[in-house]
C-alpha cells in the first residue's frame, strides 16, 4: 500500500465513454480513488452501489469518486448502465494504476493462489497528496466509512 502523505501517483485512463482521465485533471478537489476487483460481481456491485446511493453527499462536500478496475471500457458501461452509476469508472486493463497504487497483490481464494485486484480505497486532497488508505475494505460499509472520514 501507498502510504499516507505521499504524492498520489498520476494516471491516464479511459473512461467507460472512452474518455481519457487524468487523476491531475482534479486538481484542486478530494478524490476518493477506489479500486475494485470486476464489475458485475456481488461485492462489487454491492461496493458500487453503496457509492451510488451517497453520490449526491459527496458531490456536496465537493470531493470526486473515481473506481478503477481491469475491466474493459464495454465492460464499465454495462455496469454503469444495469445500475445507474453516476461517478466515474476507469478502465486499466494494463494495470498501470493498479500497479501504481499498489494494490495488485496476491490472493488466496478455496486454496488457490492468484494474483489481483485487492480491494483498497485512498483518499487523495486537493494538493494531490494521499490523506487516507483504506486496505481490504469490505465493500458493505466503503462508502459511508469513505463519507464518515471525508465528513470529520
Amino acid at each position: 500500500m501507498l502510504e499516507v502523505n505521499t504524492k498520489a501517483p498520476d494516471f491516464k485512463l479511459p473512461d467507460k465513454d472512452g474518455n481519457s482521465v487524468s487523476l491531475s485533471d482534479f486538481a484542486g478537489k478530494r478524490v476518493v480513488l477506489y479500486f475494485y476487483p470486476k464489475d458485475n460481481t456481488p461485492g462489487c456491485t454491492r461496493q458500487a452501489c453503496a457509492f451510488a446511493e451517497a453520490y449526491e453527499e459527496f458531490k456536496a462536500i465537493d470531493a470526486v469518486v473515481v473506481g478503477i478496475s481491469k475491466d474493459s471500457a464495454a465492460s464499465h458501461v454495462k455496469f454503469a448502465e444495469k445500475y445507474s452509476l453516476p461517478f466515474i469508472l476507469l478502465s486499466d486493463p494494463t494495470l498501470e494504476a493498479i500497479k501504481a497504487y499498489d494494490v495488485w497483490q496476491e490472493k488466496k481464494q478455496c486454496g488457490k493462489v492468484s494474483m489481483g485486484v485487492v480491494r483498497t480505497t485512498y483518499v487523495i486532497g486537493a494538493d494531490g497528496m494521499i490523506e487516507h488508505v483504506m486496505p481490504k475494505v469490505k465493500p458493505d460499509t466503503n462508502a459511508a466509512d469513505i463519507l464518515a472520514y471525508l465528513k470529520n
